[in-house]
């Protein structure tokens, strides 16, 4: 089994992760690795194991030219080429010249990523490969975008950050399928209120694996390895959750990606690349109290509190809040951005459809509302 698993003489695959766009600028990355395209059907125990460990215990491929090609409307088209580095990650910064502006609603647009077989030593490359790209861009008259965690957030995951409890857990880590792992509840009701519904399909025409708009753009923030990019994709997509461009780590079996530390600079970081990527937004940043995504949030909120429309922390540790969680909640407070805190998503559900949420209208007075009104609620709200 391991012998096939780690074979050289695998396909070399170029794996696109999802990336975003504005009028000048465009983010794309994906990493060239030795494996056949991920099948998570369920097996069995030990079929699912071996899955799993192809996902995590990647071959990749350095030195490998891969090729972009973009369309944007009536302009030429955008092509660069760069070569992977030792990890297989292939990274595109592209200024888009002459500017491209954004449709007036969020899309996803289509690019292509070319490639060759690497050819045996001594002998030329193989057969020209290509793999299609999708690339999420927010529309001009849109104003409110998501940005998410996803572990506790939206996927449950038993664990809170510490390597012990890693350790308890590797069946669900390493046996389990996406079809097999439990989705938050009620986070499906919640995402489909705040992100809007999806729109018609925005990929290339007959392309039914294109990724769904929705109203508003959604982005995920996590300290995930960069290796579960098409586990996550498929758990999203049999949920009906909102897909976007994932912002995850590089990972590896120590202390810095295993426990807590890391966690909130890595999400800082990422968020900031967003907002300053996508200045005419304001976003709305969901996340849990597991992985001290307050203290990353409360930070952003205090640094750029003008372009932050909301804050929702699911409640899952069960612990009281630590000295730098309380500070980060009173730079919240004191940023005046609206916040909400709970255990339970349909609270923060309710709020939002009732308030008759407008397409473009901002999600302030809707949390206001909700933090006003799960004061009465200490079931469901822990820090309204």
């Amino acid at each position: 089994m391991l012998r096939s698993l780690f074979s050289r003489s695998a396909p070399v695959r170029v794996q696109p992760f999802f990336g975003f766009r504005n009028g000048e600028r465009l983010f794309l990355n994906a990493r060239a690795i030795r494996a056949a395209e991920p099948s998570f059907a369920r097996q069995g125990f030990w079929g699912n194991f071996r899955t799993m460990l192809s996902q995590y215990a990647s071959r990749e491929v350095a030195d490998l030219p891969v090729t972009l090609e973009y369309h944007c409307g009536e302009n030429a088209l955008i092509s660069e080429r760069v070569v992977s580095d030792a990890e297989g990650f292939v990274r595109f910064d592209l200024r888009i010249d002459p500017a491209c502006p954004p449709p007036d609603r969020t899309r996803w647009e289509k690019a292509v990523l070319r490639w060759e077989e690497p050819g045996e030593e001594g002998k030329q490359a193989g057969t020209p490969r290509e793999a299609s790209a999708y690339i999420l861009t927010p529309g001009e008259q849109t104003r409110t975008g998501i940005i998410s965690d996803i572990d506790d957030t939206i996927l449950e995951t038993g664990i809170t950050g510490n390597v012990r409890q890693i350790a308890r857990n590797w069946k669900r880590v390493m046996t389990t399928m996406p079809s097999e792992r439990a989705i938050v509840p009620h986070a499906r009701d919640f995402y489909a209120a705040i992100g809007g519904d999806p729109a018609q399909d925005t990929g290339a025409a007959g392309e039914t694996r294109g990724p769904r708009a929705r109203v508003r753009p959604v982005f995920y923030v996590s300290s995930s390895p960069w290796n579960l990019f098409s586990y996550l994709v498929a758990f999203k997509r049999q949920r009906n959750l909102p897909l976007g461009p994932v912002m995850l780590r590089d990972w590896g079996f120590n202390r810095k990606t295993l426990g807590s530390e890391g966690h909130g600079s890595h999400k800082e970081a990422a968020i900031a690349r967003i907002l300053d990527m996508f200045p005419h937004l304001r976003f709305a940043l969901i996340g849990d109290d597991s992985q001290k995504d307050m203290v990353a949030f409360g930070n952003i909120a205090a640094q750029r509190s003008g372009r932050i429309a909301a804050i929702f922390i699911r409640a899952v540790s069960g612990e009281p809040l630590s000295d730098k969680e309380i500070e980060a909640r009173k730079r919240i407070e004191k940023a005046d951005v609206p916040f909400w805190t709970g255990d339970d998503y349909r609270a923060a559900t309710e709020f939002l459809l009732a308030s008759g949420l407008e397409l473009e209208g901002g999600v302030e007075p809707l949390v206001r509302t909700a933090s006003e009104g799960t004061a009465e609620e200490p079931k469901d709200s822990a820090a309204a």
